[in-house]
């Protein structure tokens, strides 16, 4: 059954009971933050419900140590600024908007293969990266063919709209979307596992934003990590 947890006003979850272990085990999850399930009427330490289920809790976590609050959906993790994956990418969202507008563009297109670059070395197997590949080589093609109907009308022609470009432009919009939504898929898949910050990321936004709002909550994350090994975790 799945459970939520209550830290410091905050609520996180739902999480399985093998997501509360492994969390433990991580140290997102502390054995005296609250927990609670739909069918229990009060919040319990997490220590109980894991010893009800007949799991042993790692020795090495402090009961006494609460980890700050994460802005995502799960308690930060205890980062000891060794960890096996590189950064996210860190250019400020900010800068990504302003110089993909003085480029008309361009740069977005620059900087979600940046991103999906990443993406692809910390999650070999990710689909958004031949999505996203895809979708550049149907948008040079359709760009190709704009350029090419647009000279025929400076040299006097008559162009045609080709049912042929018409195709590209659409799967070219289809494949953005998809890439972005893979994208988020794979961002939460990593930063829920394998280095859990408790990434959670809004369909709206990854629909109309894209790379812009991934980087947005890449400098957050890497804002995080930075804390932690300033702090010596």
């Amino acid at each position: 059954m799945p459970y939520q947890i209550s830290r410091g006003g905050q609520l996180y979850g739902p999480y399985t009971l093998d997501d509360l272990q492994r969390y433990v085990t991580s140290g997102n999850v502390l054995p005296n933050d609250l927990a609670k399930s739909e069918e229990m009427t009060d919040w319990v330490p997490v220590s109980q419900i894991l010893s009800t289920a007949g799991t042993t809790l790692p020795g090495s976590i402090p009961p006494a140590y609460v980890p700050p609050a994460s802005p995502y959906g799960a308690p930060a993790a205890a980062y000891s600024g060794a960890s096996p994956y590189p950064d996210p990418p860190n250019l400020h969202w900010a800068l990504v908007l302003i110089i993909g507008i003085c480029t008309c563009g361009l740069f977005f297109v620059i900087w979600d293969l940046v991103q999906v670059l990443w993406m692809k070395r910390v999650e070999p197997p990710t689909k958004a990266f031949p999505y996203f590949i895809a979708y550049v080589i149907l948008s040079f093609l359709n760009a190709g063919a704009s350029w090419g109907s647009n000279s025929a009308i400076m040299a006097g022609g008559h162009p045609h709209g080709s049912p042929l470009s018409a195709l590209t432009g659409i799967a070219a919009l289809v494949l953005v979307i998809v890439y972005r939504f893979a994208m988020k898929a794979s961002l939460e898949r990593h930063f829920n596992g394998p280095d859990p910050i408790g990434l959670r990321l809004g369909p709206v936004m990854t629909f109309f934003f894209g790379g812009l709002y991934f980087q947005y909550h890449f400098n957050r994350i890497n804002q995080i990590k930075q804390a932690a090994r300033i702090r010596g975790y």
